[in-house]
């Protein structure tokens, strides 16, 4: 694990944020960088808008709400739905309840999901056809 400072995009395995074993959070939280979580968090877990991010929930993390950043790596367990502008990977201990929307994902053997796999194109087509339903 590597604690660097802040640079336009966030390296592989950088963390600025912590959230150790021992702490648990209930609220919702917003970063930008590396966030790499061992703890429990109750609450939305949002990427700020224009800022490189990446969210990091390790094997014994939990999260229960939605998550938002462009890059998501889960081994921990999920409860909520996953937003991912870039890419989402799936390690194998990854425990998911909630549907995970991407524009590339890695899954691992082992990983579960209990939801859907959307695509980011596929949501982008479905509000098109919905807009032409309406002014149509």
């Amino acid at each position: 694990m590597k604690f660097k400072s802040k640079s336009a995009s966030v390296p592989e395995g950088q963390v600025d944020t912590l959230i150790g074993p021992q702490m648990t959070i209930r609220g919702d939280l917003q970063f930008s960088g590396g966030l790499y979580v061992e703890g429990r968090i109750v609450g939305k877990v949002i990427a700020e808008e224009g800022k490189p991010a990446m969210l990091t929930l390790a094997e014994n993390g939990s999260i229960v709400g939605e998550i938002r950043a462009p890059v998501v790596v889960l081994n921990g367990t999920l409860e909520g739905d996953v937003h991912a502008e870039e890419r989402v990977e799936l390690a194998a201990k990854a425990r998911v309840k909630g549907n995970v929307h991407y524009k590339v994902v890695e899954m691992a053997a082992g990983a579960l999901l209990t939801g859907r796999l959307i695509h980011a194109e596929a949501t982008l087509d479905e509000a098109r056809q919905e807009a032409a339903a309406v002014v149509g």
